[in-house]
């Protein structure tokens, strides 16, 4: 039993190969201390050619969010009153690559 849980854990940590941004750390605190403002996941992608964070759209028309690993506001790739952003990265849906969950609501 000790060996499968050993294996678990350090196979769940070689799935971690990126430690998370104090910026998105921060949010994350954020999120859980109030979970009613809290979008229900918070993405990893590369998208041309570097590490972002997307924080998908939430309801009442709440637009997404795309951050950089600096913490720098890329833009709203989706959501908001339109439902398509804020125009600054029309592309980011489609040519997104390598998505991975960083963070998910409990």
């Amino acid at each position: 039993m000790r060996v499968l849980v050993l294996t678990y854990i350090l196979l769940f940590a070689a799935g971690c190969d990126e430690e998370l941004p104090q910026h998105v750390a921060d949010r994350i605190k954020q999120y859980e201390n109030n979970p009613a403002a809290a979008p229900n996941e918070i993405w990893r992608y590369r998208f041309e050619g570097r590490t972002v964070y997307y924080i998908p759209p939430m309801p009442y028309d709440i637009p997404s969010t795309l951050v950089s690993v600096d913490g720098e506001y890329i833009c709203s790739p989706d959501g908001g009153l339109t439902g398509a952003g804020d125009g600054k990265c029309p592309t980011f849906i489609e040519e997104r690559a390598g998505g991975e969950i960083v963070w998910r609501k409990r």
